[in-house]
């Protein structure tokens, strides 16, 4: 919402978001050449016509409440039977997975994650697997399949790679012209990429300046869960139907067996089993496959886990397969006990209505916990919502002088507490102060770990305990509960409610310092190698170091005899 809101502003000025300094989060970065921004973008140019906070919310709703219409249109371009897309469709709004991240409304949605631009892909990357698969063999799909998978790339980079593996896997599903497949997944790979370049080239150019984010590497949120643990879900039930009854999880295992007995005959639902298992592959990431993943460009930079949604996607539409076969097959089995428990043919109609009838039944009973699960994801969402206005409400007049005060003073940051510290329950609402203060635009410190920044890391160790951090990441102002002294020398300024201001009048964004030796880092390190100056005191004594950064020269220090 914050960068809508940002892209909208530059739109009305003149100015391009692309080539501007996003301020607001760790410390500030071209926010929009180091994430996915197309979506962001695109919802600006409809801010300038009717706000953008407004256009934020409304490509909320209609992304996620529309999207078994994309599934749909996509099924039905793959030459999915028409039954087969609308069951395809009407399973999709009920995923639920152990991740959380999936294509889930809990992905989304108020009291969910928030993978905004993820939802975004999540209506180009069906579009882009299904014309690309017809490429292969119809010309007149090749440019709505570069067009769809450079819009994905655009809009959620690692989405982007599963528009990509498309690419490379669907030309040998198929062997009957197999050299004329290859020739055209070629050029709609160079295409896509040529279309796409203003999203990835400056990725390259300009990788050095986006961190890799130290905090979390190693862990699975970034190297993945690895195969034990995403096996475990997927035969749980728990890539698709966390906590409640498997049913999608079902269909799908029906649609893979249907597809394997056709094996041979159906290349498509051959194409969607790979695919599936392509993707499930991926999910499993360094974890399991080690040093391997470096093969994959861009590998440090991806959160392995997140590749579990093309699974997610592929399963979709196998469920949807499954969900035919299911029905045909109990429609099988109701006539063929009709036909032999019933010797009169009227009896024998109305028989096989009755079985039919109790089927359709079991099948409906089978999805309502998946409705009921998500009914009450809803519910809570709602009052979640309902209580968070209320509470803004009552709060937000209390804050607002404050917030009015920093803005109007300028000079330097806020700190509000951090994640991990009483920061978490101080609240406007049920939003910590630090998130609160981006949805005012405020440009902060504490609520880290938010984007490629190169001071994102170290952002993630500022020590409030320390004056010379608050010197060093310019933190003028200090936003603390009423009753809490501040954590470093600061004065007074106004109490309204919960909220108290307190001000470093000597902290700013600028200070004249002597450099007095060298600091030798670059993106994979910053965190690791910034902590000897956010613990050596040096910025008290208005001291720093010079930095060699990547392996370029650093400027010589001023006072090098000093250090």
């Amino acid at each position: 919402e914050q960068m809508v809101r940002f892209a909208t502003r530059s739109f009305q000025s003149g100015r391009n978001p692309l080539t501007e300094w996003f301020p607001y989060l760790g410390e500030g970065s071209p926010q929009f050449l180091h994430y996915q921004s197309l979506g962001a973008l695109i919802t600006a140019l409809a801010g300038m016509v009717v706000g953008a906070n407004a256009a934020f919310r409304w490509s909320l709703f209609l992304l996620v409440a529309l999207w078994p219409v994309a599934i749909y249109v996509s099924a039905r371009v793959l030459k999915l039977g028409p039954w087969t897309a609308a069951a395809a469709a009407a399973l999709s709004p009920f995923l639920v997975s152990a991740t959380g991240v999936g294509y889930e409304r809990g992905a989304y949605l108020w009291i969910g994650y928030g993978v905004w631009a993820q939802l975004w892909a999540s209506w180009t990357l069906p579009l882009a697997w299904a014309c690309t698969w017809r490429s292969l063999d119809d010309r007149t799909f090749l440019a709505p399949a570069a067009l769809f998978t450079a819009l994905t790339i655009g809009m959620h980079f690692e989405t982007g790679y599963l528009a990509l593996l498309a690419i490379l896997v669907f030309p040998f599903i198929a062997p009957l012209h197999l050299l004329e497949r290859i020739r055209r997944a070629a050029l709609l790979l160079v295409v896509a990429l040529l279309a796409s370049a203003w999203a990835v080239v400056p990725l390259i150019v300009y990788g050095k300046w986006a961190a890799i984010n130290q905090v979390l590497q190693g862990t699975s949120l970034e190297n993945g869960y690895g195969a034990g643990r995403t096996l475990n879900w997927l035969f749980t039930g728990q890539v698709y139907d966390a906590g409640r009854f498997p049913i999608i999880s079902l269909l799908v295992l029906i649609g893979i067996v249907a597809t394997i007995r056709r094996w041979r005959a159906n290349p498509l639902a051959r194409a969607l089993v790979v695919i599936w298992t392509m993707c499930l592959l991926l999910s499993f990431g360094r974890t399991t496959f080690g040093v391997l993943v470096t093969l994959i460009p861009g590998s440090s930079d991806l959160f392995f886990r997140r590749f579990l949604i093309g699974t997610q996607l592929a399963g979709i539409f196998l469920a949807g397969i499954g969900s035919v076969a299911a029905v045909k097959a109990v429609l099988r089995a109701a006539f063929w006990v009709a036909d032999r428990t019933i010797d009169s043919e009227r009896v024998r109609k109305i028989g096989r209505i009755v079985l039919v009838s109790v089927a359709a039944a079991l099948i409906a009973l089978a999805i309502v916990p998946a409705v009921v699960q998500v009914g009450r994801f809803n519910a809570r969402d709602s009052a979640a919502i309902h209580d968070q206005r209320a509470n803004e409400d009552a709060q937000a007049p209390q804050i607002a002088p404050l917030i009015a005060f920093i803005k109007s003073s300028g000079g330097g940051r806020t700190y509000a507490g951090l994640p991990n510290n009483w920061g978490s329950a101080f609240s406007v609402g049920m939003v910590p102060v630090f998130k609160y203060l981006e949805s005012q635009d405020v440009d902060e410190v504490g609520y880290t770990l938010r984007t490629a920044s190169l001071m994102t890391d170290p952002e993630y160790y500022f020590d409030q305990s320390n004056p010379g951090d608050y010197t060093l990441f310019g933190v003028r102002f200090l936003i603390l509960p009423s009753g809490m002294l501040p954590p470093t020398p600061a004065t007074p300024v106004m109490r309204h409610g919960p909220f108290a201001l307190w001000e470093i009048k000597a902290n700013g964004y600028f200070d004249v310092l002597e450099t007095v030796g060298i600091a030798r880092e670059d993106r994979s390190d910053i965190a690791l190698r910034s902590m000897n100056v956010l613990q050596s005191g040096l910025i008290l004594h208005h001291e720093d170091l010079s930095v060699a950064y990547a392996g370029s020269p650093a400027t010589a220090p001023t006072a090098p005899n000093e250090l």
